[in-house]
């Protein structure tokens, strides 16, 4: 692992981010101190989306009481 200083990071950060994406780690010093490390960031798989129509499992289907109108309790129920 290699180790730069605060100011070698600053004027050189293009070279060394190209380090890096080769898999060199780089260790940052203020003053002979370690304070920060550069490494590679791992690609984050993306999910995709199933297209429509092609959603897996059972098909849902809407019961008719959902789309029913309320009765005078439920009216009542939600203040209406």
């Amino acid at each position: 692992m290699k180790t730069i200083t605060t100011h070698e990071a600053k004027t050189h950060l293009s070279r060394y981010l190209a380090e890096v994406e080769q898999g060199e780690e780089i260790m940052i010093a203020r003053r002979k101190k370690p304070v920060a490390m550069l490494v590679q960031v791992k690609p984050v798989e993306k999910c995709r989306r199933p297209a429509v129509g092609k959603i897996k499992g059972s098909r849902f289907e809407f019961p008719d009481a959902a789309l029913a109108p309320l009765n005078e309790s439920e009216l009542k129920d939600w203040g209406l």
